[in-house]
C-alpha cells in the first residue's frame, strides 16, 4: 500500500471517527441522520456541477451502493440508540474487513496472503473480547444485531464502490453521484422526524450538516483510495477509526469500563495494522 494511499486512509478514519461521535451524541439521532445525509446531497450537488459524470459501466454500482446505504443509515440509527459508541463501532467496523476481503476475492478477483488472514484473525478475535468481555458488554441484542447489520452493510457497499470507482473513468464525479443520490434517505429521515423541524435548533441544523459534509469527505477519500490499493487493504487501514471511537466514546461520553473497551479496540486495531501491512 503506498505512503498516499495510506495517508488518504488515515485521515478518511479520523473523519468518520467524528462523525460517528457527532450521531451518537445526537438527542434526535434520526433527525441528524437526516441532515448528515443532507450534507451529502450538498457536497454531491458540488461535486456533479463541478466534474464530468462517470462512465456508463460505472452506474449499476452507483444504484447498488445507494441502495446498501439507505440501509446502512438505518441500522447505523438503531445500534446507536441501544448501544455505547465504544461498543457498537467497534463491532461494526471490525466485522467489515473480514467481509470486504471475501467479497473482494469472490467479485474482483483479489487473493489475500496468508498474513492479511491473520490480521483477520486478529480482528475477529478482538471483537470477541469487546462481545463476550467479563465487566462491559451489556448492550441490548438490539444492538449487537444492528451493529452487526451494520458491517455486513459497510462491507457490501465497500466492495461495490471499490469496483464502480475502478471502472468510473471519473472518480470524482462517481463519489458526486453517488452522494447526491444518497441524499434520497436523507430525506427520508426527515420525513419521519418532520414534525420535530419546527423546533430544531439552528446549532443542530449546523452540526447534522457539517458531520455530513465530515462524512462525505471521509468516504470519499477512502473511494478515491481504492483505485491505488486492493479493496481489503484500504478497508483494514480505514478501520483503524475503532482506536478514535473508543477514545471519544470513552474521553467525550464518559462511557465505563474504560479499560476492557480500550484493550478490545487496540486488539482490533493491532490486526487491521497486520492485515494492512500484509499486502
Amino acid at each position: 500500500m503506498s505512503s498516499f494511499a495510506l495517508a488518504l486512509v488515515l485521515v478518511a478514519a479520523l473523519l468518520h471517527a467524528l462523525w460517528n461521535a457527532l450521531v451518537k451524541g445526537a438527542a434526535d439521532r434520526a433527525l441528524t441522520m437526516g441532515l448528515i445525509n443532507f450534507g451529502h446531497g450538498l457536497l454531491g450537488l458540488v461535486l456533479v456541477f463541478a466534474f464530468l459524470p462517470p462512465a456508463a459501466e460505472s452506474w449499476p454500482f452507483i444504484a447498488a451502493s445507494t441502495l446498501i446505504h439507505f440501509f446502512y443509515y438505518g441500522f447505523l440509527v438503531v445500534a446507536y440508540r441501544h448501544g455505547d459508541l465504544s461498543q457498537v463501532y467497534p463491532i461494526a467496523r471490525g466485522v467489515a474487513p473480514i467481509m470486504v476481503a471475501l467479497g473482494a476475492q469472490t467479485f474482483a478477483g483479489e487473493v489475500l496472503p496468508w498474513g492479511a488472514w491473520a490480521g483477520i484473525l486478529m480482528v475477529s478475535a478482538g471483537i470477541v473480547l469487546l462481545l463476550f468481555g467479563k465487566k462491559q458488554f451489556r448492550a441490548s441484542g438490539k444492538a449487537v444485531a444492528a451493529a452487526l447489520m451494520t458491517g455486513v452493510t459497510i462491507a457490501a457497499y465497500s466492495v461495490v464502490d471499490g469496483m464502480g470507482v475502478r471502472v468510473s473513468v471519473n472518480p470524482i464525479g462517481y463519489i458526486g453521484w453517488l452522494f447526491l443520490l444518497e441524499c434520497i434517505a436523507g430525506l427520508g429521515f426527515l420525513y419521519v422526524r418532520r414534525h420535530a423541524l419546527g423546533t430544531t435548533s439552528a446549532r443542530t441544523w449546523a452540526v447534522g450538516i457539517a458531520g455530513g459534509v465530515i462524512s462525505a469527505l471521509a468516504y470519499g477519500l477512502a473511494i478515491y483510495a481504492k483505485q491505488f490499493a486492493t479493496l481489503g487493504s484500504v478497508s483494514a487501514v480505514r478501520e483503524s477509526s475503532v482506536i478514535i471511537a473508543a477514545l471519544i466514546g470513552v474521553l467525550w461520553f464518559g462511557e465505563r469500563p474504560w479499560k476492557d473497551r480500550l484493550v478490545a479496540a487496540l486488539v482490533v486495531a493491532a490486526g487491521v495494522v497486520v492485515l494492512a501491512a500484509s499486502h
